[in-house]
């Protein structure tokens, strides 16, 4: 007859049970998860289903017995390519937000290294930490003017020593087989001869934005890098930024009928009359090219027209040194061929400032913050009967640089054009170009009407 009391605790008969429940358990364990990850990748996805044994003891040094359970890992879908994302079983419902995809950084040795050009503010403040973010690119040379500074960045970011270049050295890194493309983050008046010489080095180009200081100087820079056969890019972050790639998409397809005005500023205040923005030899300009050309080239981005008439005005206030060679405001408008009127205004001595609102026939899209680095906010407007509904728009952030800088990586990985090429930096010099031309004269100027969607972009990125 089988003796059906508890075993008492710490007896032999205890010890062999629990032994004997580890031991079953962990073959119950091992089949369940074998069994959960063939279903996964059967299923598609679907949440698999497995025994999970939930309760166990563990042994502590003290003797004391502390509640566990055996080792347990969830199935998942696991890729062989290291770009594509581990699958992990499902856990959340459609109720809240889907999750993104879990990262999938590249193995060091494959991703694409960038030699940053210029260590001032952008490069030290948000792009270097930005490749800490990266998945597909990593930072593997610098150049700078100031070796103190040089050489102390290249030992934050663990770059060589011997690959940190002074200006005059810039043409050796044709000599460095790690470095895939170049990034220029000098002031305005360098970009081109910088990009040529880069190109002619054989090295990929990205430039941030004002593409140069003329529509020649940009042609220049397309051509060098064509006859080079090598990857110009633009680096208009906010063309990769999910808020605004959202209200492109929305107007794309007239969500709330065809857009009819937009109306945008981008704002801030400025305070070193010695900094290379207020030096218009190195600038080219003043408010316009430095922070006024987000609101024009946003506007085109998420229209996909080309304007057909600009007007416009600058002034300088003549007892402030910031504005002694550099215009202070400039305001313009620009009409497009579907008949859409932007309103646009700059400014260099007002508080911080940077949103769009763009009015549709059946309702508007405004977002907050559109052209600053974070805190996006979109707000939606439409009627439904009798009711106004407005509507917060939450998306999940991404950092600007750390996506534009992986997309181009992608471009070169798989020998894709980019998306913001120089073309697209070329015609928004010309337009600003026009937009000086009417201020100085004081009427409209026309500009050669393209009926094309479109017309200065490559293909259509494909974000993750």
């Amino acid at each position: 007859m089988e003796d059906d009391r508890p075993a008492q605790p710490g007896s032999s008969a205890d010890v062999m049970s629990r032994k004997g429940f580890l031991q079953a358990a962990s073959r119950v364990v091992a089949v369940g998860v074998a069994g959960g990850i063939v279903a996964s990748c059967q299923s598609g996805g679907q949440t698999p289903s497995y025994p999970v044994p939930t309760s166990s003891t563990y042994n502590g040094a003290g003797g004391q017995q502390i509640p566990t359970s055996p080792p347990y890992s969830p199935p998942a879908n696991v890729p062989d390519a290291a770009d594509k994302p581990i699958e992990l079983e499902a856990w959340k419902s459609d109720a809240d937000r889907k999750s993104a995809p879990v990262p999938s950084p590249l193995p060091d040795e494959e991703r694409v290294g960038y030699a940053l050009v210029g260590l001032g503010h952008l490069t030290l403040e948000e792009l270097l930490p930005a490749f800490g973010n990266c998945k597909k690119s990593k930072p593997v040379a610098l150049v700078s003017g100031s070796p103190e500074k040089l050489h102390k960045v290249a030992r934050q970011y663990g770059i060589k020593p011997a690959s940190c270049y002074s200006y005059a050295d810039y043409d050796k890194l044709k000599d460095n087989p790690e470095v895939q493309v170049i990034y220029i983050v000098l002031p305005n008046s360098m970009h081109a001869e910088f990009t040529i010489r880069g190109a002619q080095a054989g090295k990929h180009i990205l430039c941030e934005k004002p593409m140069a200081n003329s529509s020649a100087e940009c042609q220049a820079m397309i051509d060098a890098c064509k006859k080079a056969n090598r990857k110009l890019m633009v680096a208009y972050r906010i063309q990769y930024e999910p808020y605004n790639r959202y209200v492109r998409e929305q107007l794309q397809k007239n969500e709330y009928g065809k857009p009819k005005f937009v109306d945008a500023f981008n704002c801030q205040s400025s305070a070193n009359p010695k900094h290379w923005r207020h030096i218009k030899a190195l600038a080219g300009g003043g408010a316009l090219p430095d922070i006024g050309l987000y609101c024009l080239n946003t506007t085109r981005f998420i229209l996909g027209e080309e304007p057909t008439e600009v007007f416009a005005y600058t002034h300088s206030d003549p007892d402030n040194p910031l504005f002694k060679e550099v215009e202070e405001v400039c305001s313009w408008q620009m009409k497009f061929p579907s008949g859409l009127i932007a309103n646009c205004a700059t400014h260099y001595n007002v508080h911080d400032s940077r949103q769009y609102r763009v009015m549709t026939e059946r309702g508007w899209y405004e977002l907050e913050n559109a052209y600053a680095y974070t805190g996006q906010k979109l707000t939606t407007s439409h009627a439904d009967g009798p009711i106004v509904r407005q509507e917060n728009v939450s998306i999940a952030p991404k950092n600007q640089f750390t996506a534009e800088i992986d997309y181009f990586s992608t471009c070169i990985l798989d020998d894709i054009a980019p998306y913001s090429t120089g073309e697209e930096g070329l015609q928004d010099q010309r337009i600003m170009e026009a937009i000086y031309q009417s201020a100085r004269e004081g009427k409209p100027v026309k500009l050669p009407r393209i009926d094309k969607k479109d017309a200065f972009r490559g293909p259509e990125p494909q974000l993750q």
